[in-house]
Protein backbone atom coordinates (compact mmCIF):
# COMPACT_ATOMS: atom_id res chain seq x y z
CA UNK A 1 0.00 0.00 0.00
CA UNK A 2 1.13 3.38 -0.81
CA UNK A 3 1.14 6.06 1.68
CA UNK A 4 -0.06 8.88 1.55
CA UNK A 5 -1.99 7.96 -0.84
CA UNK A 6 -3.14 9.40 -4.28
CA UNK A 7 -6.52 10.36 -3.38
CA UNK A 8 -5.30 11.77 0.07
CA UNK A 9 -3.07 14.32 -2.04
CA UNK A 10 -4.93 15.07 -4.01
CA UNK A 11 -7.05 16.98 -1.75
CA UNK A 12 -4.14 19.24 -1.06
CA UNK A 13 -3.25 20.44 -5.00
CA UNK A 14 -5.90 20.65 -8.16
CA UNK A 15 -4.00 18.11 -10.27
CA UNK A 16 -2.08 15.33 -10.12
CA UNK A 17 0.73 17.58 -12.74
CA UNK A 18 0.41 20.25 -9.52
CA UNK A 19 1.83 17.23 -7.50
CA UNK A 20 4.26 15.48 -9.72
CA UNK A 21 5.81 19.23 -9.96
CA UNK A 22 5.63 20.35 -6.30
CA UNK A 23 6.87 16.74 -5.25
CA UNK A 24 10.00 17.20 -7.35
CA UNK A 25 10.61 20.81 -6.90
CA UNK A 26 10.88 19.65 -3.00
CA UNK A 27 12.85 16.91 -3.73
CA UNK A 28 15.49 18.97 -5.21
CA UNK A 29 15.49 21.03 -2.36
CA UNK A 30 15.86 18.23 0.31
CA UNK A 31 18.68 17.06 -1.89
CA UNK A 32 20.63 20.16 -2.25
CA UNK A 33 20.57 20.51 1.67
CA UNK A 34 16.93 21.81 2.92
CA UNK A 35 15.56 21.05 6.44
CA UNK A 36 12.75 18.32 6.19
CA UNK A 37 9.67 20.03 7.68
CA UNK A 38 8.68 16.49 9.35
CA UNK A 39 10.10 13.75 10.64
CA UNK A 40 9.63 10.71 8.11
CA UNK A 41 10.86 7.53 7.95
CA UNK A 42 12.01 7.60 4.12
CA UNK A 43 15.42 8.78 3.05
CA UNK A 44 13.51 9.63 -0.51
CA UNK A 45 13.72 13.22 -0.79
CA UNK A 46 10.80 12.85 -2.88
CA UNK A 47 9.03 10.79 -0.46
CA UNK A 48 10.03 13.06 2.14
CA UNK A 49 8.34 15.83 0.10
CA UNK A 50 5.54 13.74 -0.36
CA UNK A 51 4.57 13.55 3.38
CA UNK A 52 5.24 17.19 3.96
CA UNK A 53 2.84 18.15 1.18
CA UNK A 54 0.49 15.45 2.80
CA UNK A 55 0.70 17.36 6.27
CA UNK A 56 0.24 20.60 5.00
CA UNK A 57 3.64 21.83 5.66
CA UNK A 58 4.21 22.99 2.16
CA UNK A 59 2.82 26.21 0.86
CA UNK A 60 1.86 25.33 -3.40
CA UNK A 61 2.24 28.67 -5.13
CA UNK A 62 0.05 28.28 -8.59
CA UNK A 63 0.95 30.17 -11.23
CA UNK A 64 -1.95 32.71 -12.21
CA UNK A 65 -4.64 31.40 -14.44
CA UNK A 66 -5.30 32.61 -17.81
CA UNK A 67 -2.17 32.47 -19.38
CA UNK A 68 -0.36 34.55 -22.34
CA UNK A 69 -0.33 37.42 -20.03
CA UNK A 70 -3.86 37.79 -19.50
Amino acid sequence: MIYPSIDELLKRVDSKYTLVIAAAKRGRQLRDGATPAIDCNSRKEVTVGLHEINEGKIKIELPPRGGHGS
